[in-house]
């Protein structure tokens, strides 16, 4: 009898290996299979009041799920929309903005400050040969839409600056199809998917978008999405493709003029499932891999990734399939938030920091906040902040002290919260991705205290100027 159960217990264990490696799952939420499912598009939001909430395209529509309490993750409201395979959603102030694929979805617009109680639709917005589109980037109040029905299917500006609630459009490059984007300062780097060619596009100038680079991908060249990394010198490609490599192509990119291939890469022992979406964050990749769910990768050293943890959402298969998790989001809080084609939502966390805090365990000798550096930058600052050994405080252990950093604005509003736990002693660097915030001054402010005291040990602020 001992015996069959050490084999039980064995051959658990062995499956939630195979399952996950260096992530937990928080909670897994499918409320929509019954209306065909979800489609690829996820983001997440994280209100001024702290309370964090994960928007999840769906087929039939956009859900909105309160993931602040990890013991009740729950949906707060969903907006229909015409069914889709493809939606897309992105965020500006308050607002969320939802592309679907299928002509009449054009784009619809939800105000968000009414959360945690509802959101409440405000218009969908069109105008003539827009009336779909397949992906959405944003960068500061304009929005990037690429693919579909207007002209070629390439990507054209929305400028929300003026008046959120209606967008004014702007200029446009339709060249030929974008399939999705990501904006990198004023510079757009276009993946045309089958087109097959990568194209780094300007926009400094909102009216007039031109081609500074193009390349083609590689073999096999269907240029799905991309990224770029910390250093800014290698871009990493996804092929959306049943194709090989069917992987992550990484390009050298410090010379555009003369882009070159650096490789592929594939989780040790995948090689069947497809990569569909990366977002870097960091020395970290975050991959959404089809049928082998959520991979991540160290990419410290960017021409040579290594795995450092997974969760496998669609654990039937590994195979050559648009099953599985589609899209991957880390929220400022360290959980990450996961779109499963067939499961729904995913919350996890890794059993590492990823969100750009690196810590360093030499102890320091007193509290401090540094300045942040580069100031002024555009569009990722680094802070760097020390925690003290303190009586009943050790860097092994230990209770430990909580520490919030917080970013306000020149009002004086919190817009977002950087770090909100538990330290051990150390000296830590944060970064701050402000993508998504105008040119202004800012202020960062650092409180620590000592676990189960309702009193503060330090409390300093700083200021910092974001220029675009």
């Amino acid at each position: 009898m001992m015996k069959l159960i050490f084999i039980f217990f064995l051959f658990n264990s062995l499956t939630l290996a195979d399952v996950s490696y260096n992530m937990q799952l928080i909670a897994n939420l499918n409320e929509h299979t019954h209306l065909n499912g979800y489609s690829i598009g996820i983001t997440g939001y994280t209100a001024p009041d702290g309370k964090e909430y994960a928007i999840l395209c769906c087929n039939e529509g956009t859900a909105f799920i309160d993931i602040s309490d990890t013991s009740d993750v729950h949906e707060i409201d969903f907006l229909p929309g015409i069914s889709s395979d493809w939606r897309d959603v992105k965020i500006w102030s308050h607002y969320a903005y939802i592309v679907g694929y299928v002509q009449g979805c054009a784009l619809q617009i939800a105000d968000l400050q009414y959360l945690p109680d509802s959101i409440h639709f405000v218009k969908t917005y069109s105008f003539p040969g827009f009336t779909a589109a397949h992906t959405l980037q944003q960068s500061g109040p304009y929005l990037y839409v690429n693919g579909l029905d207007y002209i070629k299917g390439g990507v054209f500006i929305l400028d929300l600056s003026a008046d959120p609630e209606n967008p004014v459009k702007r200029g446009e490059w339709e060249v030929t199809t974008v399939h999705d984007c990501r904006i990198m300062n004023d510079t757009i780097w276009a993946c045309n998917g089958y087109a097959g060619t990568v194209t780094v596009i300007s926009a400094v100038d909102k009216n007039n978008l031109f081609t500074i680079a193009s390349w083609q991908n590689g073999f096999y060249p269907v240029a799905h999405n991309c990224d770029r990394s910390r250093n800014r010198k290698y871009l990493y490609t996804t092929d959306e493709t049943f194709d090989m490599p069917r992987e992550l192509k990484i390009w050298n990119i410090e010379d555009l003029q003369n882009v070159l291939f650096s490789g592929t890469w594939h989780p040790p022992g995948i090689d069947s499932a497809v990569a569909h979406n990366i977002e870097i964050y960091g020395d970290y990749a975050l991959i959404a891999y089809y049928s082998a769910g959520i991979r991540i990768a160290d990419i410290t050293d960017p021409a040579n990734p290594v795995e450092a943890a997974y969760y496998d959402t669609y654990p039937n298969d590994n195979g050559t399939n648009w099953n599985g998790c589609k899209g991957v989001f880390l929220m400022p809080s360290g959980k990450i938030i996961a779109n499963d084609k067939q499961t729904g939502l995913y919350v996890l966390k890794t059993t590492f920091p990823i969100i750009g805090i690196e810590p360093n365990y030499a102890a320091a000798v007193e509290f401090s906040l540094s300045q942040n550096y580069p100031n002024p930058f555009n569009p990722v600052t680094n802070i760097q902040f020390n925690i003290p050994l303190l009586r009943g405080v050790t860097a092994e252990g230990g209770r430990g002290v909580f520490v919030k950093l917080t970013v306000y604005d020149l009002l004086g509003r919190d817009i977002t919260t950087l770090v909100n736990r538990q330290m051990q002693p150390g000296s830590y660097n944060v970064d701050w991705d402000a993508s998504n915030y105008p040119s202004g001054v800012y202020f960062y402010k650092i409180e620590v205290r000592q676990t189960g005291s309702s009193t503060g040990d330090f409390f300093e602020s700083k200021k910092m100027v974001l220029v675009k």
